[in-house]
């Protein structure tokens, strides 16, 4: 086989904000690995946080044999980005030479729309407000919030669109006490959930405190090893390709994490469709899906997922899987 790496980057529709910064295009690694006929790709989206960079995940894919199985991978490369856009790819690359649909191969069920969140960039509680009302007739927002002067951001938006469900993203954020503060506040205006309140290594706070709106792991949850960490602290995971290390471990994951009754939230980073083709399977049936990253871009893959009133739909076969 033989896998190829090349930097893409799509310019956003807008600034797009959140506690840690901003950005204005996202900047994505795409994966082709070909068998001399057909060919399978993927997309990842490394991520600072998580110290990644692209040319450090470069260099782990860099690293791996001609050869490789989506079973090899894993003791290969950790998870993260690096793994995801392998993984990827290799269903990608066995659908195309089965001639199936990925979802066939997988045994799992043929997947249908399911209705996405629309973020909304974190910035004053006016163009917040602005963004809301344009948004208003999405059946569901998400905010980005994670400062400690959020409350008149949450008023304004839920000023902007009244009958939207909405979800709460604090990025890591807030304190116990900014949370402990807002919480009554979150359910008085109607929040849905609030994900990833507290730092990830501060998230021992959370034992013990009361949950009026469901709270869902983000930083705080990447793989299966995860789980063990967030007994007690957490209703919902939000599972995201980059940082479980792929579709193969994600769909592990899942079942896993409803076993110990989670609920789920499917995520996704800032990318194009190819990147969430495969997280358009995690989310069939999931309590909160958040697949927008083309909603956000300015320009997209050729054959990009389609969006409707449904929601996001699986990819056509052009695409991925």
């Amino acid at each position: 086989m033989r896998i190829e790496v090349t930097r893409d980057a799509f310019k956003l529709a807008q600034v797009f904000t959140i506690s840690r910064g901003s950005r204005t295009e996202a900047n994505v690694l795409t994966v082709r690995i070909s068998d001399g006929d057909a060919n399978g790709w993927g997309e990842c989206v490394p991520y600072t946080r998580y110290d990644e960079t692209l040319d450090s995940v470069m260099a782990e894919i860099a690293g791996l044999p001609e050869t490789v199985s989506r079973e090899a991978l894993y003791d290969l490369l950790p998870a993260g980005a690096a793994r995801n856009a392998v993984d990827c790819a290799l269903w990608d690359l066995e659908a195309k030479q089965a001639g199936k649909r990925m979802w066939d191969m997988a045994g799992l069920p043929v997947p249908g729309p399911e209705i996405t969140a629309y973020t909304l960039s974190l910035d004053t509680p006016e163009a917040m407000q602005a963004q809301a009302v344009t948004h208003a007739h999405r059946p569901l927002l998400k905010i980005k919030l994670g400062t400690p002067d959020d409350m008149p951001r949450l008023e304004a938006v839920r000023a902007g669109a009244p009958k939207s469900r909405i979800i709460v993203d604090a990025n890591e954020g807030w304190s116990a006490e900014v949370y402990a503060d807002l919480a009554p506040h979150l359910v008085r205006l109607g929040v849905d959930l609030v994900e990833q309140p507290l730092p990830a290594d501060q998230d021992d706070a959370l034992l013990g405190m009361e949950r009026p709106v469901p709270v869902c792991a983000d930083e705080s949850c990447h793989d299966r090893a995860s789980l063990p960490h967030l007994k007690g602290k957490y209703d919902l995971i939000n599972i995201k390709l980059d940082k479980a290390g792929g579709l193969t471990e994600a769909l592990a994951l899942r079942a896993e994490a409803l076993a110990q009754g989670y609920g789920i939230m499917i995520g996704c980073m800032v990318g194009s469709s190819l990147a969430m083709a495969p997280a358009t399977l995690l989310a069939q049936g999931a309590s909160i899906v958040d697949l927008d990253g083309p909603l956000l871009l300015a320009e997209d893959r050729d054959t990009p997922l389609t969006f409707d009133d449904a929601g996001v739909h699986p990819p056509k076969a052009a695409l991925w899987g």
